[in-house]
């Protein structure tokens, strides 16, 4: 085999997994949704969207899935029509389960002081208010490497939520699970880029192409702000 060919099918065996964070959701009363039905990107969410749609126009996508949550799928359509492709839907994909999901849980709203709330919060390393950790991995890494399959050569897009795209590139990047929130670099419409040769993941990308419509409130390392939470758009 030539140098030349060897080089031209080492490129086609390079495959770039993005894993996208949805944009903004429409929450005025500041819920902490996660997996419940009904909400819906905002304007300025939808306006992220078809930004990161542009951002890739240019790049060689041939598969797009999104976790089945409607800000997810609202996030993803804009990239799939941008490349007249369908948009597939993996389970996977899905926020994290949460035990306050339904329930304010902001900064300064006083919830870590209600008795109730206690019992859920004595593991962090679990965590005890969630869903495991290590179970993230399993079913994110399994959604990656399923798209990896889908879209060998080329690139795939996936939609997903801040935290079990935050666990899987953690793990991925030999970090420890457990973390302070405000430390995730994983903002609204965020990429954070696998690439496999092969089988093998071989490195991580992280961008932003809609900072600029990003709150400031909401960008990675940014101090919380009283009444205002990171985990609302989750």
């Amino acid at each position: 085999m030539s140098d030349a060919t060897a080089r031209a099918e080492n490129d086609q065996d390079i495959t770039v997994v993005h894993l996208m964070r949805h944009g903004e959701v429409h929450n005025p009363d500041g819920v902490l949704y996660g997996r419940r039905a009904g909400y819906h990107l905002s304007e300025l969410g939808r306006q992220m969207a078809d930004r990161v749609a542009e951002s890739l126009a240019g790049r060689d996508v041939t598969y797009v899935v999104a976790s089945p949550l409607e800000r997810a799928q609202e996030t993803a359509t804009p990239v799939a029509k941008a490349h007249g492709l369908d948009l597939a839907t993996d389970a996977r994909l899905i926020e994290a389960a949460n035990v306050f999901e339904g329930k304010t849980f902001g900064v300064g709203d006083g919830a870590l002081r209600k008795p109730g709330n206690w019992k859920h919060l004595t593991n962090p390393f679990q965590p005890s208010w969630g869903e495991p950790y290590i179970e993230q991995v399993v079913r994110m890494m399994g959604a990656l490497d399923a798209a990896k399959d889908a879209a060998r050569g080329h690139e795939a897009v996936l939609v997903s939520h801040q935290l079990p795209i935050w666990i899987v590139r953690s793990f991925v990047e030999k970090r420890r699970l457990w973390h302070d929130p405000r430390r995730r670099q994983c903002t609204l419409a965020s990429l954070t880029s696998f690439t496999y040769r092969g089988d093998t993941i071989v490195s991580v990308g992280y961008s932003e192409p809609a900072r600029d419509l990003v709150p400031a409130h909401l960008l990675a390392g940014a101090k919380p702000v009283k009444g205002k939470s990171k985990a609302f758009g989750a």
